[in-house]
């Protein structure tokens, strides 16, 4: 206690934190690079998503991910809460003061304090106070999902130091990160919110301390939020040339086809597409002969979000990892990426591609080799010595010399054909269903299905709504679905790789442990990097968790483009520079007029 009371002496306030070293922007920094401090205000936009919603509160479990978008949301912004730190989207991992004006944080981060902005209000004009950081871990932890219901696990003290101050101290189970993911964890207000029905679903519109307020609900099919002229931080450095609408819709589609209907009509302001043959086929419509809609390419500088048929590995017949092997050769990427995607991607063989973090190409460095002895099987030789990539075929869609290596894994596993039938150990047809949730993820699945047939695997294909979708992810109700795992890219993975692939997260219902991993080797992997002090042993953790990742085949990935593609109406205007982390929807602005 002696050592931690000299460091919470040592330690003074800062503007912002970092992962690893020191905050990219100095303390006199006046707004993210990103960011146009002069872009004008006002007017109105409307994004279009597709599936439903039936909540207004984010952080309960009854109504996961069918929330309503943009209460919280990485893509359109936080518009109704806030936490005590921003993120900079232009650094790997950097912090700056939003609810916090500054943090106090000492060198062994055994604690961290933030001295709330005295500015800082809700949108009913009520201050945020010490207090509410208090309610809010008290009633995420009673009555939140997950990730917010554990995080009071790694505390051994919450406490209000001062009028404006609070101190989060932490004990053994707590990482490096874990200050970090304190300071982005949004706070709710204490006389907002009744805590003994907390984790019921809502529809009325909740208080926050973000830019916008809620003005009308339409369940499952439109919100709309209205920004707060009276908003607190409109001036703060980190939101300079941020929340540029006077009014915000988002409005529900029940499929792409209806969607993108919209956005030619001009309902919707903006499109993404990752599919280029689609984009090419679609974009033939008179708005965009005439400019009136603009497309462009954004470069990003981080890793891309892994996709792919995700393995349920509680199933028994995807517990052997033999068998998702030799599934995983039966993926034609050669075949899809000529046929289907005009040869405009690459395949994805790495959770880390394109960045110092991932394995490929790579032999395991010593201090790799080093945290993976305790476990001699985690990793297969071939990615260990950094040869691993993804078996290739001829592009026919039949090769027959991978159909060959995938039946000699499946009969090592004790798998034999009988009248052109797979069958199983266990004396069944070798059967399953995947899950799809998109045209487009039918194609890719019928791509596969007619694959796996070629061995004797029966795959069947179920196409589900968004609502039915999230409802069978949240119980693990499924063989198989294509997806990301919630897994996205970035530079500085940390503690939600917890919540993505930890043997605690495997059983604990709305995680986003989708492929049901529970292996030492993988926690170990999180645990020595989330515990890394240096950059070498970080990269050295995450390249070895990359490693056990590969080996264990616990998804077939399938392929990536490494930009990012946008069509939007051309009143529509953005900064010039984008960050590493890619475009970002809150600093753009309606061109006045």
């Amino acid at each position: 206690m002696a050592t931690v009371h000299s460091f919470a002496q040592e330690a003074k306030p800062k503007h912002a934190i970092a992962m690893q070293g020191e905050p990219a922007l100095p303390d006199d920094f006046a707004h993210f690079p990103y960011a146009d401090p002069d872009a004008p205000k006002g007017g109105s936009i409307t994004y279009c998503v597709i599936g439903s919603f039936d909540n207004l509160n984010p952080f309960i479990i009854k109504s996961l991910r069918t929330t309503a978008r943009g209460v919280i949301d990485t893509i359109f912004g936080n518009l109704v809460f806030e936490a005590p730190m921003m993120r900079n989207a232009d650094e790997p991992f950097g912090l700056y003061g939003l609810l916090a004006e500054t943090v106090t944080m000492d060198e062994e981060r055994s604690f961290i304090e933030f001295h709330l902005n005295p500015n800082a209000k809700w949108s009913d004009g009520k201050p945020v106070t010490p207090e509410d950081v208090l309610f809010t871990y008290d009633v995420f932890t009673e009555k939140g999902r997950p990730p917010y219901s554990d995080r009071m696990k790694r505390v051994s003290k919450l406490e209000k130091t001062g009028p404006h101050s609070v101190r989060f101290t932490f004990n053994e189970e707590a990482d490096r990160e874990f200050p970090l993911i304190v300071a982005m964890t949004p706070i709710v207000p204490k006389h907002a919110f009744d805590k003994d029905t907390f984790d019921e679903t809502t529809l009325k519109p909740v208080i926050g301390s973000g830019p916008y307020r809620i003005a009308s609900v339409a369940p499952g099919q439109r919100i709309v939020f209205e920004r707060n002229p009276e908003y607190w931080g409109k001036d703060i450095p980190s939101k300079r040339g941020f929340d540029n609408y006077d009014r915000i819709t988002i409005e529900y589609f029940l499929n792409a086809n209806a969607q993108f209907e919209a956005f030619k009509k001009g309902i919707c302001a903006i499109h993404a597409d990752a599919d280029p043959v689609q984009r090419e086929r679609n974009f033939d419509f008179p708005a965009f002969h005439k400019g009136d809609v603009v497309a462009e390419t954004f470069e990003v500088g981080v890793p891309p979000v892994v996709t792919g048929f995700a393995f349920n590995t509680r199933r028994p017949i995807f517990a052997d990892v033999r068998v998702r092997r030799a599934l995983s050769m039966l993926y034609d990427f050669e075949w899809v990426n000529r046929n289907m995607f005009a040869d405009k991607y690459k395949r994805t063989a790495s959770y880390w591609q394109n960045s110092e973090l991932s394995a490929l190409g790579r032999p395991a460095s010593a201090k790799e080799r080093e945290l993976l002895a305790p476990f001699p099987d985690a990793v297969t030789p071939e990615v260990m010595e950094g040869t691993y990539a993804p078996a290739e075929s001829d592009g026919s869609g039949r090769d027959r010399e991978r159909l060959r290596a995938a039946y000699d894994l499946l009969r090592e596993a004790g798998y034999s054909m009988r009248d052109g039938r797979m069958i199983g150990p266990d004396g069944k047809p070798f059967a399953f269903e995947i899950l799809v949730a998109s045209q487009q993820e039918e194609r890719l699945a019928a791509v596969y299905q007619r694959a796996l047939a070629r061995l004797g695997i029966a795959m069947t294909i179920r196409a589900l709504d968004d609502t039915q979708m999230q409802q069978r992810k949240q119980r693990y109700e499924f063989d198989m679905m294509i997806g990301t795992t919630g897994f996205s890219g970035t530079l500085s993975p940390g503690i939600e790789l917890l919540n993505r692939w930890s043997s605690e997260a495997r059983d604990v219902e709305g995680s986003f442990n989708l492929v049901g991993a529970a292996d030492p080797a993988i926690d170990a992997m999180i645990g020595a990097m989330l515990a890394a002090r240096t950059k070498e042993d970080y990269v050295a953790a995450v390249r070895a968790l990359d490693r056990v990742l590969i080996s264990g085949a616990y998804m077939v990935p399938m392929q990536h483009n490494t930009e990012q593609w946008i069509a939007y109406w051309k009143y529509l205007r953005h900064p010039e520079r984008s960050p590493i982390y890619g475009y970002q929807l809150p600093t753009w602005w309606r061109e006045p007029g």
